[in-house]
């Protein structure tokens, strides 16, 4: 059985990250509380692919979906995600996401159109608890990021397994928006 997914810069140490394209998802969780934000980057036919001190900078185009999951108790929740402080923010309004509220008063926030990325992007070096994870384009590629976004929303920001598992779909269908391939 294929690999289907792994840590993004052991692929990199490893020779393993496929030039012709894949997911990577990256996350950046707050210290004090469940606020995250997810990035995926869908990309293809990467040029070259740089490791910098900031992170692995890729030379192509790539579509990317932003998820932000605000806890009920966020203190800045009538700033629009673009105008929060530099760690809290993602590049949209209120009008540009679709919003999920959960049953426990989290919202996740789905951009409802992927954001196009020219010429090139940097994947930052994950620090503390964050991540960045390379997803194969394989067959079953969208069913593999559903059951992780699915686990990830449930476990790590504690959205309730019901509305983890609509969110999950929403933002396949987002990804399945992207025009790279």
């Amino acid at each position: 059985m294929p690999t289907k997914a792994l840590d993004l810069f052991q692929a990199y140490s490893k020779g393993e990250l496929d030039k012709e394209g894949g997911y990577i998802v990256s996350s950046f969780f707050d210290k004090h509380s469940t606020y995250s934000i997810y990035e995926i980057v869908a990309y293809a036919g990467v040029k070259n692919i740089t490791l910098t001190s900031e992170g692995l900078t890729f030379q192509t185009d790539g579509s990317k979906l932003y998820i932000l999951v605000e806890p009920a108790n966020y203190p800045k929740k009538h700033l629009e995600p673009v105008s929060r402080d530099r760690n809290e923010s993602i590049p949209h309004r209120f009008k540009e996401v679709d919003i999920f509220t959960a049953k426990n008063q989290t919202k996740i926030m789905v951009s409802n159109k992927p954001v196009i990325s020219y010429s090139s992007f940097t994947v930052l070096k994950p620090t503390g608890m964050d991540f960045s994870i390379i997803f194969y384009n394989l067959p079953e590629v969208y069913d593999t990021l559903q059951f992780f976004f699915e686990q990830t929303l449930n476990r790590e920001a504690g959205i309730p397994k019901y509305d983890s598992k609509n969110a999950a779909k929403s933002i396949v269908e987002g990804v399945k928006k992207f025009g790279v391939w």
